[in-house]
C-alpha cells in the first residue's frame, strides 16, 4: 500500500461573494502533492494560482471540497487548530519578503518560533544556523533596509525554515529580483528540496519554473494538465 501524499485536494471550489453574481475562482481542483515534490503552479493572471496556494497553505479555506494533509481531513478544523497546524507544518516565502523593517535579520527569522515550546536560546541558535545555511551569517544583526533584495529574500527563506516545515510555499519568490539573484534563490530552494522539504511555488517565469520537478497548469480555475 502506497503512502498517503502530503497534500490531497478533492473537488475543491472557491467562490467569493461580490455585489453582483458570485465569482468562482477555483472550479473542482483535484490535486496530489507527494512528500518531497517540487511543484510549480503556473497559469495566466487570474487563473487561480495564488488562491490555490493560499488554500494549500491553510491561509484560506475552500468553499467546498476536501483537503487532506498527510491523510487527515483538515477541511472542517477550527481556526485555532488550523493556525497551529499551519505554523508547525508549513513555511512561507512571498514576492515582497514581508520582513519587519525595524528589527534585525535574526529577529525576523525568530518570529515563527516565538509561540512554540523551544526556549529563546534554542531558537536563537537554530536561527543563526539557518542564516549560515543561506549565506547570511555575517548579516544577522542587519535590518532589512541594510540588505539587498536577494539578501532579504534569503532572510525570508530562513524564517520559513525555522520550524523545520514539511513544505515551503513560495509565491513568486523571484518576482522582485534580477536574473542572477533569482537563480541564486532558486538554487537555494532546490538544495532545500533535495534535503527532503516539499516545495510548492507559484511562478509566471519559465526559467524559475524549470527548477521544479513537476508543473501544474491552471486556466480559469481549473487544472489543464500537469507535466
Amino acid at each position: 500500500m502506497s503512502a498517503a501524499p502530503l497534500i490531497r485536494l478533492s473537488d475543491v471550489h472557491k467562490r467569493y461573494e461580490t455585489a453582483g453574481a458570485p465569482t468562482e475562482v477555483l472550479r473542482g481542483i483535484d490535486l496530489d502533492i507527494a512528500h518531497g515534490d517540487f511543484t510549480a503552479l503556473q497559469g495566466p493572471s487570474g487563473s487561480g494560482k495564488s488562491t490555490l496556494l493560499h488554500i494549500l497553505g491553510l491561509l484560506d479555506r475552500p468553499t467546498s471540497g476536501r483537503y487532506e494533509l498527510d491523510g487527515r481531513d483538515v477541511s472542517t478544523l477550527d481556526d485555532d487548530t488550523l493556525s497551529g497546524l499551519r505554523n508547525r507544518t508549513f513555511g512561507f516565502v512571498f514576492q515582497s519578503f514581508h520582513l519587519i523593517p525595524y528589527v534585525t535579520a535574526l529577529e525576523n527569522v525568530l518570529l515563527p518560533g516565538l509561540y512554540g515550546p523551544q526556549s529563546r536560546r534554542e531558537l536563537t541558535a537554530r536561527a543563526r544556523d539557518i542564516l549560515e545555511r543561506v549565506g547570511l551569517a555575517d548579516r544577522a544583526q542587519f535590518r532589512p533596509g541594510q540588505l539587498s533584495g536577494g539578501q532579504q529574500q534569503r532572510v525570508a527563506l530562513a524564517r520559513a525554515l525555522l520550524n523545520e516545515p514539511s513544505c515551503i510555499f513560495a509565491d513568486e519568490p523571484t518576482g522582485q529580483l534580477d536574473s542572477t539573484t533569482s537563480r541564486e534563490i532558486m538554487e537555494l530552494l532546490a538544495r532545500i528540496n533535495a534535503q527532503g522539504t516539499t516545495v510548492v511555488m507559484v511562478t509566471h517565469d519559465p526559467q524559475t519554473a524549470a527548477f521544479a520537478s513537476s508543473a501544474i497548469h491552471l486556466l480559469d480555475g481549473r487544472i489543464k494538465g500537469d507535466a
